[in-house]
């Protein structure tokens, strides 16, 4: 399938690493040019080497997508080098692992400010640049988390289900200027965040999930490349849930218990 996407500018924040890395570079093979924001400077300089090699158009900026100024800065930039911005992705995010009572109100908005207000602030950008050439799309990262919130993560879940609520509102501000807002919904994905804490192991995730397998960063790219692609024109508004099957029913084990 020829998604006619050769020539469209795209934006990832947090695309210096895992899922954000993988959907740059997914981007990048179908001809893309590429902008990559992200805080830290050595990761940005991995990217920009690897891509280069790679013959890939590519700018990275340092930025951090909770700062309006940043986010300001790094459109307008984006826009310079490159003319135009037909995709965004705001796939900055930072997760928590703590209870309730144990989470002081600086890491409470550090958690928020990452994950909401740098949504807010990317999607806010992206569509005063989009407004200017005609239209885009809009990606927002979700979690499964905002579905199905999980103890130990309270700020993390709040913040991602507020993501799926302002994906909504997004999409229905922005539809007369040819925008799309979307979330995307990843299920446990094998990252070095994910392989740092062992969380998926510790807490037996793969059983929950019907396909047995956890997931892999470029099947988040690969669902996130079609939905830009104008043969998704009609999918607006909406989380895309990109899990494996994750809890789709109370029994995910049933057909590996039941040969």
């Amino acid at each position: 399938m020829n998604l006619m996407l050769d020539g469209k500018v795209v934006v990832v924040t947090g695309g210096a690493t895992g899922i954000g890395k993988s959907i740059a570079r997914a981007f990048a093979e179908e001809g893309c040019k590429i902008a990559v924001g992200a805080r830290r400077k050595e990761k940005l300089d991995e990217v920009q080497r690897e891509f280069e090699s790679l013959g890939y158009p590519v700018f990275t900026k340092q930025m951090n997508v909770a700062c309006e100024r940043d986010v300001a800065e790094f459109s307008e930039a984006v826009s310079a080098v490159f003319g135009r911005i037909d995709v965004w992705v705001n796939n900055a995010g930072q997760t928590c692992h703590d209870r309730m009572d144990e989470v002081s109100l600086e890491f409470w908005r550090q958690v928020i400010d990452t994950n909401l207000t740098g949504v807010f602030l990317g999607s806010k950008y992206a569509a005063r640049q989009m407004r200017k050439t005609g239209g885009g799309v809009i990606f927002n990262a979700g979690s499964f988390q905002s579905i199905f919130p999980a103890a130990g993560s309270g700020p993390y879940g709040a913040a991602k289900a507020g993501v799926c609520s302002l994906t909504r509102s997004f999409a229905a501000e922005y539809a007369k200027d040819n925008i799309r807002v979307l979330t995307y919904i990843p299920g446990v994905i094998e990252t070095p965040m994910t392989k740092i804490d062992n969380w998926a192991v510790a807490t037996g995730q793969q059983g929950n999930i019907p396909v047995n397998r956890l997931g892999r960063p470029e099947d988040i790219a690969n669902a996130v490349v079609f939905l830009a692609s104008d043969k998704a024109s009609y999918i607006n508004g909406v989380s895309v849930e990109i899990t494996g099957g994750k809890f789709c029913v109370q029994n995910p084990r049933y057909s590996w218990d039941h040969p």
